[in-house]
Parts: C-alpha cells; sequence; structure tokens
C-alpha cells in the first residue's frame, strides 16, 4: 500500500501483462484513486506440473483448536480480572466490540499483565467464519491473504512489550501458495520475527493444514514506532 484508500471513491485498477510463458505468467497490478496509485501489486501464476523434488519444514507440534480458548473467551476471561487498569479494559472492550470475520485460537497467548520480553514468535489456529465450501480456490487464496495480515506485524513486538505502539503499518505483504486448502477450515498459522530495527520489523508465517501439509508461506515488513517511555502496568 502506497498511500490509504478512499472507500467512498471506485477504485481503477490497472494490469500490466508483464510475462506470459508457457508455464509461468506475471501481472502487474496498480490500484488508482483520485489520479494516484494506493496499492501495486505483482501476481504470478503457474500451470499445475508435477515434480519429483518435494520437501517441507515440519509443522510444529500443538494442542488441536478444539482444546483452545478463542481471542474472544480469552478477553472475557482477562475482562473479570477486578484489578485490571480501566484504560486496558477500555481496549479489550474495544477490540471486543471489532467484528473481526475470523476464527482465532492463540496456542500461547500472552500475558497481558507481564511486560516482559517474549520471543518473537506465535502460533494460532485461525480459519474465516462462516461456510465457503468447494469453490474456486483463488477464493480461499484471497480469504487466507486477508487472515495473514492479521497481528503479523505484531509478532515483531514481543520482545518490546515495555513500549506503547504510536504507529504500526505494513510496507509490503508477500504470499506463496504451496498447495489446495480451505480458508473455512481450521489452519495453524506460525508467525516470527527474524529482525527489528530502524523503525521496522520483519516477520515471515507459515499457514498449516491441520493434517500438517504447509499450504501458505508469507513475509511482512512494516514500519513500527513507538514512545521512548516504557508502558506503565496493566494492574
Amino acid at each position: 500500500f502506497s498511500a490509504p484508500g478512499d472507500p467512498k471513491v471506485p477504485v481503477l485498477y490497472k494490469v500490466e501483462r508483464t510475462r506470459t510463458g508457457k508455464s509461468f505468467s506475471v501481472r502487474s497490478v496498480k490500484a488508482i484513486q483520485h489520479g494516484k496509485p494506493i496499492f501495486t501489486c505483482q501476481a504470478s501464476f503457474q500451470l499445475s506440473q508435477g515434480s519429483p523434488v518435494q520437501h517441507q519444514f515440519t509443522m510444529p507440534t500443538v494442542p488441536p483448536p478444539e482444546e483452545l480458548l478463542t481471542q474472544e473467551e480469552l478477553i472475557q476471561k482477562f475482562l473479570q480480572n477486578p484489578n485490571l487498569a480501566e484504560r486496558y479494559r477500555k481496549h479489550l472492550h474495544k477490540i471486543q466490540a471489532e467484528d473481526v470475520p475470523i476464527d482465532i485460537k492463540p496456542v500461547n497467548p500472552p500475558d497481558i499483565f507481564c511486560l516482559e520480553p517474549q520471543e518473537p514468535k506465535q502460533l494460532f489456529w485461525v480459519r474465516a467464519r462462516g461456510y465457503i465450501g468447494e469453490t474456486d480456490m483463488k477464493v480461499h487464496c484471497c480469504v487466507a491473504a486477508y487472515i495473514s495480515d492479521y497481528a503479523f506485524l505484531g509478532t515483531a513486538l514481543l520482545p518490546h512489550r515495555q513500549y506503547h505502539i504510536k504507529f504500526l503499518v505494513s510496507l509490503d505483504h508477500s504470499m506463496w501458495f504451496h498447495t489446495p486448502f480451505r480458508a473455512d477450515h481450521w489452519m495453524l498459522y506460525e508467525c516470527e520475527s527474524p529482525w527489528a530495527g530502524g523503525c521496522r520489523g520483519l516477520v515471515q508465517g507459515r499457514l498449516w493444514r491441520q493434517d500438517g501439509v504447509l499450504a501458505v508461506t508469507c513475509a511482512q515488513e512494516g514500519v513500527i514506532r513507538v514512545e521512548q517511555k516504557p508502558n506503565q502496568s496493566k494492574l
């Protein structure tokens, strides 16, 4: 994204046939509003091909989604604490009021009452709310793109929880789709941040099907600005 979009104005999409080959094709897309580009995208397409060269990482061993609490249930649990500071209570109510079309079950939810640095890694079970079904795979890819951006860049902040966030926004977002999947079925989202510095953070992610197959790989770089004064306790 190069500029904020305007929901009241139609978007003009300009598509350039960058490359058209026998197996691979590339298209460059520019979204334009008010005569200026607000978004650029480069999409690569491949005809389905078999190959004996195959490997993947191993899916992390975690509890199944049926054994974990949803994000809404975790927030409700935090709100029941009578010692929770009012400003954090308001923040949790604000999150609770958001209409997020994703079911999320954190595997190791961070302790909101602790500001100690944590390893920049997160694991979530995620899926789209509602039924999508056996439709065009491109629909599931679009939904997965939406899911992949949720809480992704926040992984880079886990070692720096003592700071208050002033500005957090994506600079670029890349995705590689490896194998068919259902975005309305539970998938494990493995996120990690190998580096942050210079007001930027880099995060990498993997979306695993429940059967252990790596479906999608993601990467994102974003701007991270914080207040130099550390946060106070939430209690």
